[in-house]
């Protein structure tokens, strides 16, 4: 992967001149991401293509999550017109992998997880778009426009309809700043005390809504299994640390929303992975399906989820429930 142009005049201008410059994890977007090494400091260069992405939102959500305590990594240098952010280097202790070497600290790690999104949730969204029912709906339907068509199914009437019971369910609680991809890949181990000892990563598409979405990205993880217990703790944590003070939650409206959320944000990934399999051609993805279909089966066992299912049951078949062929 090779550095973007004008990185070496960027970091020229901003002290990091001569650096080293090694290629770093990329994600989904068209965001990548690189090491910058010179005599003993380190930084990470962040390439947002301005064609493609736009690093303001990142950089406006990152200040207010280090002003509310949180470790948000700090930006050293920025060129908006290049798309270039050199950012604070968390270094490499990233929760999935070093669970997968060590799972001896998972409850810690994940209790300290949910009371970051605890104390988050006592804070207002900010400046930040609501998370609404026509964004949940665009999201949802991303299964029927991408992942019907791969495995040869087309859309049946009343996909739409079958959600609209549930929406208003996700607006009874005073909106909160939602991360959006909050889990185990995108938490880095802190060397720091209390709500700082976990490195918070990709917010910048964060939106005002539930406060129940990233408690259900984190314990419905893609890439780690999370075992019913651990989640099962993990959601008691939450309502317990949430009901105390004035902006306490109700614990059956919460669990309802908590499980059609981490439904919608299934459904949504499975058509987001398939059209960066069919689209895109990162062939990659469709391994995630099977994780994927296992959650969105149970999620659709809880009642509140009972318009769904009815339609999940009458048109999406068992047999085409096990992810897209890779070809």
């Amino acid at each position: 992967m090779i550095p973007p142009p004008g990185t070496g005049a960027f970091l020229n201008a901003h002290g990091w001149g001569g650096a080293a410059v090694r290629p770093l994890a990329g994600d989904a977007s068209f965001r990548r991401y690189f090491r910058v090494e010179l005599q003993g400091r380190t930084a990470v260069l962040m390439d947002a293509p301005p064609e493609k992405e736009d690093p303001r939102p990142f950089l406006a959500i990152g200040k207010r999550l280090q002003n509310l305590g949180f470790s948000a990594p700090q930006a050293l240098a920025a060129d908006l017109d290049q798309g270039l952010v050199l950012l604070e280097d968390y270094g490499d202790a990233r929760v999935n992998p070093v669970l997968a070497a060590d799972a001896s600290a998972e409850h810690e790690i994940y209790a300290a997880a949910v009371d970051i999104l605890a104390e988050l949730h006592k804070h207002p969204p900010g400046d930040v778009p609501p998370y609404n029912e026509a964004e949940y709906l665009r999201e949802a339907r991303l299964f029927p426009d991408w992942y019907l068509p791969a495995v040869g199914l087309a859309e049946a009437p009343g996909y739409d309809e079958a959600w609209a019971p549930m929406w208003p369910a996700l607006f009874t609680h005073p909106p909160v700043l939602v991360l959006r991809d909050y889990h185990a890949d995108n938490l880095m181990l802190l060397d720091r005390p209390g709500l700082k000892q976990l490195g918070l990563l990709d917010y910048q598409d964060a939106l005002a809504g539930h406060p129940a979405y990233d408690l259900a990205s984190l314990l419905q993880d893609i890439r780690r299994v999370v075992s019913p217990e651990l989640e099962a703790a993990m959601i008691e944590r939450y309502i317990a640390a949430r009901q105390q003070g004035p902006l306490g939650l109700d614990e059956a409206a919460f669990r309802a929303a908590y499980a059609i959320l981490a439904a919608q944000r299934n459904i949504k990934i499975l058509g987001v992975f398939t059209r960066l399999y069919v689209r895109d051609g990162k062939p990659a993805y469709p391994r995630f399906h099977p994780r994927l279909w296992e959650l969105v089966n149970a999620n659709l066992d809880h009642p509140a989820l009972a318009p769904a299912r009815a339609w999940f049951d009458a048109n999406v078949p068992a047999s085409t429930r096990q992810g897209v062929e890779v070809k």
